[in-house]
């Protein structure tokens, strides 16, 4: 064989060496990547757990807000709206069929939390206003709520005003009132201009967690450039609220659920984290504000929230049954936990292993081109 044809072998057998590297370098970069996945997803269920075992000087006493707690809160707001929808839905007590047929609820009852500092701090993010919000599920709802005089001024003896009247109650100031009917998603690219609390009226469409019995939203996990998690990252507001299966099971007539619209309408990409230090340390990743059970708050726009807690009026209730006992199959996840992470300390040095060969043949295949 010529000089030459040696030359062109060898040149051949140094791309075929190439793309074999390569090839595994891919491989081992999306096996990497699963594993990652893998870690992330049950970091997020641990912290889950912790989410209610952190101590705070508020928490010490160990007082919690239950489902009937809610109820009662929003009762004792006696002229408001929300309290006297609630006393009606409570009674059984309307004869306004629009309202009855439309109304879905009050924000604070449509949903239930897993710990007291993640009410109370989620009930604090959202404000008081938007917690009294009542939710109805089209227009004929919200124009059943309020009637007006022909010179514009409300007619007290109609609507939701003229049922208070009816028992002694009177709606004082302005009250919210949220719509699913306008949570559509859009057929044209322009959004719309409507906004609750800065995020646009349309319902998540990204899917949602795999066999997840509560419909939790697919949003990916917030990440560094490294592809790290943050520390003390639990998981997003929207999907840390426990819906009950009437609400689970509620679908707007676009065949979207509360999750996706109303909640994700009002809490968007808000991420949840222990510790207001991490959460601070995870600013990076923070896109749509984020809150962590100790305090911290850090609203959509950028604008940090600091001072001391307000008492929240109004909470999320807390879902029955937790307990402080570690639950059977926490050790075990830990463990997985751990084994998944050496696996993917080892996969990083096969990785760094690989490239390293692959680029002694590509600076190799380069000498014997020049």
């Amino acid at each position: 064989m010529s000089k030459l044809n040696q030359n062109d072998a060898n040149h051949e057998s140094i791309k075929n060496e190439i793309k074999k590297h390569e090839d595994n370098l891919k491989f081992l970069n999306s096996q990497s990547n699963r594993l990652a996945e893998s870690i992330l997803d049950l970091q997020v269920s641990l912290g889950r757990y912790h989410s209610c075992s952190v101590i705070t000087p508020d928490n010490e006493s160990g007082s919690s807000n239950t489902e009937d707690d809610t109820a009662e809160q929003i009762l004792k707001k006696e002229n408001s709206a929300a309290g006297i929808f609630c006393w009606l839905k409570a009674n059984a007590q309307t004869s306004n069929l629009a309202l009855e047929k439309d109304a879905v609820g009050v924000v604070a009852t449509l949903a239930r939390v897993e710990s007291d500092e993640l009410s109370r701090i989620l009930s604090e993010y959202l404000g008081l206003q938007t917690m009294l919000a009542i939710v109805c599920s089209t227009n004929e709802g919200v124009n059943a709520l309020e009637k007006y005089n022909p010179e514009g001024t409300i007619n007290c003896n109609a609507g939701l005003h003229g049922i208070g009247s009816s028992i002694k109650r009177k709606v004082n100031g302005r009250f919210a009132v949220i719509c699913l009917e306008a949570f559509r998603q859009e057929l044209t690219s322009k959004p719309r201009k409507d906004t609750i609390h800065g995020a646009l009226f349309r319902p998540y469409v990204g899917g949602f967690v795999a066999n997840d019995p509560q419909k939790k939203l697919a949003i990916p996990k917030p990440r560094f450039p490294n592809e790290e998690c943050p520390a003390g990252f639990i998981d997003y507001a929207v999907n840390m609220l426990y819906l009950e299966s009437n609400n689970l099971s509620f679908v707007t007539s676009s065949g979207h659920g509360l999750r996706e619209t109303l909640f994700y309408g009002l809490l968007s990409g808000l991420q949840v984290y222990r510790t207001r230090n991490e959460m601070m340390s995870a600013l990076p990743c923070i896109d749509e504000g984020a809150v962590s059970l100790d305090g911290g708050m850090i609203k959509k726009n950028g604008m940090f929230v600091l001072g001391s807690r307000k008492d929240v009026e109004v909470k999320f209730g807390i879902v029955s049954g937790r307990s402080g006992v570690v639950p059977p199959n926490y050790s075990q996840a830990e463990e997985v936990v751990r084994r998944l992470k050496w696996e993917s300390t080892k996969l990083a040095e096969d990785i760094q292993r690989e490239q390293q060969l692959l680029d002694h043949l590509k600076a190799k295949s380069a000498d014997k081109v020049a």
